[in-house]
């Protein structure tokens, strides 16, 4: 489908230079400009679920390393979702319900979202949708010989991207359930998730060894619940989340689409938050591909409404109706969409991320003179440096004692506990970049040596001034609370960039 496919082009497209990436955009972007063999070393310690999506970025930045060219196939990513969750439509039902489910999607303030981050998650989508689209000839029987390996070839490189993928696997027995698929699909769809696990299982076995990297999640309630369906929902807020709910709940009525879209779209979330009671893994991206199903829904619900209107005009009133009905489901996309730009404009602000890795680049380089010493706490916030240089060039990192490159690390191997103290000791100023979070609670870091930095730091030095966009500070030390009391009016400056609470914020993390 054509026409939502160049719609959220365009809202991909809109504002996709933020000025700024925050830290998971700044880890595609190092880990892609690495070789070939640094990610292959890095992957055998961290990050192995993304190994696929890093080396597909290597090719890509290799064209040009810049912030639009990293966000760019997650444009192209969720432009092609749109245009599959179109053509579902279209063969499920008929072309207006193709075209208007395509439009839901694409003005679906999360799917904006994700289209605009450097990393998997609109590309998994768009993955997802191709492989459920391609289990439409086989329950209508007209699926040609090898059929089934592009199904599980294509769920299988798509589930190397993000292993939660396997969880749209359940949605599609479920659809072949309801479908009353014969034997003989049941054994080929049987076959096809077989290769999807020979193929994933080993990605599986690394993840489970470097599963600390998602520590920070915790075990979603019933408000992860609401959030996740206000965020599916074509409008998160008033008349228009109400009236999409709604239209979701007609569409079930439509059996043949329903049977597509209610699996995915409830399956994959569900089956993930209930395992996150007992091992938190939930988070609205690992699942984003089944935002999917609730489009279908709303636009087969329209459909029925639409199907009824039709059946009580006056008989006379033949020819221009079907036309009068299909411009009246997208003039009802038009409507949602300016509803909801003021959450669009809201997210293509850089002070809607969790932070501007750009903006405490532009300070350092503005304020860190040659020489200054800079220390990292903890030391993955060494991203912000080796992600904007330039703002750090001169500065002098007292801690890092291997480069990240070098050491297949994303932020480099640091010194020890001794000879940090030692360098520390001999310094009467020093730089901290940190997360917010550590220097404004009293929470003690897991690791040794950060510790180490956060006891000296705030034990024999007295902050003069900060820099704070959204979880990362940059805040200058002196030492001694006397040589800051005997600073001249004035030279305490506190910069503070103050980031907007958003509607919907998702929780980053390394991974």
């Amino acid at each position: 489908m054509a026409v939502p496919t160049v719609v959220m082009l365009a809202i991909g497209l809109w504002g996709l230079d933020r000025g700024g990436m925050w830290g998971d955009e700044g880890v595609t972007f190092l880990v892609g400009r690495r070789t070939v063999p640094q990610i292959w070393q890095l992957l055998h310690g961290i990050d192995a679920v993304h190994g696929l999506y890093y080396l597909f970025m290597h090719v890509v930045l290799a064209v040009h390393p810049g912030e639009v060219v990293l966000r760019l196939p997650s444009v192209c990513g969720a432009a092609a979702t749109a245009g599959l969750v179109g053509a579902l439509g279209a063969r499920l039902a008929r072309p207006r319900v193709g075209l208007w489910a395509g439009l839901f999607y694409a003005i679906t303030p999360l799917t904006g979202h994700y289209a605009q981050e450097g990393r998997s998650y609109a590309i998994v989508s768009a993955g997802v949708a191709g492989a459920t689209l391609l289990l439409v000839p086989v329950l209508e029987g007209r699926a040609r010989p090898g059929w089934w390996w592009r199904y599980g070839g294509l769920v299988a490189v798509t589930a190397l991207l993000h292993e939660l993928v396997v969880l749209a696997l359940c949605a599609h027995a479920a659809t072949l359930a309801l479908a009353r698929a014969s034997r003989a699909v049941w054994l080929d769809w049987a076959r096809a998730a077989g290769l999807v696990a020979a193929v994933v299982l080993p990605l599986v076995w690394v993840s489970r060894r470097q599963s600390g990297q998602v520590s920070w999640l915790v075990a979603p309630d019933w408000s992860k619940v609401d959030v996740l369906v206000r965020d599916f929902a074509t409008g998160p807020e008033g008349a228009v989340f109400w009236v999409s709910v709604a239209l979701m709940v007609v569409g079930l009525t439509a059996r043949r689409t329903a049977a597509f879209a209610l699996p995915l779209l409830v399956l994959p979330p569900a089956i993930l938050i209930s395992v996150s009671q007992y091992r938190p893994l939930f988070h609205e991206r690992y699942v984003l591909y089944a935002l999917a199903g609730a489009p279908l829904l709303a636009a087969a619900g329209l459909d029925r409404v639409a199907g009824c209107l039709m059946r009580l005009r006056p008989r006379a009133y033949r020819l221009p109706y079907g036309s009068l009905v299909t411009l009246t489901g997208v003039l009802a996309a038009v409507v949602a969409f300016v509803q909801c730009l003021p959450l669009y404009r809201q997210d293509r602000s850089p002070a809607h991320r969790p932070e501007n890795l750009a903006a405490v680049a532009a300070v350092a380089a503005r304020d860190i003179r040659p020489g200054d010493p800079v220390l990292y706490l903890p030391s993955t916030w060494r991203l912000a440096a080796l992600t904007y240089p330039d703002g750090f060039r001169g500065a002098r990192d007292v801690a890092l004692a291997e480069s990240a490159a070098r050491s297949g690390t994303l932020s480099g191997r640091e010194t020890t506990p001794q000879r940090l103290r030692r360098e520390l000791a001999g310094l009467g100023r020093i730089w901290v970049v940190a997360d917010s979070r550590i220097l404004n609670s009293q929470r003690q870091p897991a690791n040794p040596l950060d510790r180490l930095k956060l006891a000296v730091v705030k034990e024999q030095f007295t902050a003069r001034q900060q820099f704070v966009s959204g979880r990362v500070t940059l805040r200058l030390y002196v030492r001694g609370a006397a040589i800051a009391a005997a600073s001249p009016p004035g030279a305490h400056r506190t910069l503070t960039a103050v980031r907007p609470t958003p509607p919907r914020q998702p929780r980053p993390a390394p991974r």
